[in-house]
């Protein structure tokens, strides 16, 4: 049996020049699609460029027969994001699939970050998917057809030490897809998040040498899934490393009801209010955000039954 085709289908990849991003760009490519390979070629900390990197993977592309386009352009301004964006119109007359995987890296304590170093990592992994998402959306919608992926991470599930940055920006991904999802889903457009790891240069710095095989090649099919038109799923999350591919969830507690609360109350009943023996889920699409409300409005109007 064949893998999943894009025939036919026009795809963005940010970051596509080096690492996860470039894995994707030619895993789609080689199943039909006409690939956007952007990426301005900066260093890992967002500093410089280089048309290079974009460049070669359409070479790469063209030379197994694909057909792609380089763009260098900047995700992190919104008059980037609308470049790439155009390019995908211009050159292939359509937009299908948008993977946002761009990203850069500045590391610092909590106490040490400086608020340029925050900004920066914002401007690319958070507001640069809005730069993305926002020129994109709309012609998937108007089209009745798309399908996004957007980058979280591990440490924007969990946190990690010295990338509150990073974190932040991650964390802030989930949202945009979320609404995306629930937007969307009317006009056959799915947004789901991808939640990677893998040893790219991303990993400069971190002993890798007793990690099993973590290459981009195992996370790719994933995001080529989330990117196809049988994707079944939206609004939801997807673990990729080291070869476990899993979905995560925000999940809740039951809960406990009071008419009344003091502080005394919250103590005394906390294991109860922290209870996650029977968690409690509200898909995001259709009305995660409505289901979580009734579900608290329910136990109070059964409290004062």
């Amino acid at each position: 049996m064949g893998d999943l085709r894009f025939d036919g289908r026009v795809a963005v990849v940010t970051g596509g020049g080096r690492g996860l991003g470039r894995a994707y760009a030619l895993l789609l490519a080689s199943q039909g699609a006409k690939v956007v390979v952007n990426d301005p070629g900066s260093a890992l900390d967002g500093d410089g460029a280089d048309s290079g990197p974009a460049h070669d993977v359409v070479r790469e592309i063209a030379g197994a027969g694909g057909e792609a386009v380089a763009s260098t352009d900047s995700v992190a301004t919104p008059a980037g994001g609308q470049a790439i964006i155009d390019t995908a119109l211009e050159r292939f007359d359509g937009l299908d699939i948008l993977v946002h995987n761009a990203g850069i890296v500045r590391r610092a304590s909590l106490a040490q970050m400086t608020y340029d170093d925050f900004e920066a990592v914002l401007d690319v992994h958070l507001r640069g998917a809005f730069h993305v998402v926002r020129p994109a959306f709309p012609r998937m919608c108007d089209a009745g057809y798309g399908r996004i992926v957007l980058t979280s991470s591990i440490g924007g599930l969990y946190g990690n030490h010295e990338v509150a940055n990073y974190a932040v920006a991650k964390a802030g991904v989930i949202g945009l897809s979320n609404v995306a999802a629930m937007e969307g889903a009317a006009r056959n457009v799915a947004s789901n998040v991808i939640v990677p790891a893998a040893v790219t240069r991303m990993a400069e710095g971190i002993d890798t040498s007793a990690y099993p095989p973590m290459g981009p090649e195992l996370v790719a099919p994933v995001v080529g899934y989330l990117a196809h038109e049988t994707c079944s799923v939206t609004g939801e999350m997807f673990i990729a490393l080291a070869g476990r591919v899993a979905a995560a969830t925000v999940a809740e507690a039951p809960g406990v009801y009071r008419p009344s609360w003091t502080i005394a109350d919250v103590a005394e009943h906390l294991s109860t209010i922290r209870d996650m023996s029977e968690p409690v889920r509200f898909p995001v699409v259709p009305d995660g955000h409505g289901d979580h409300i009734r579900y608290s409005f329910a136990m109070a109007a059964a409290g004062h039954a």
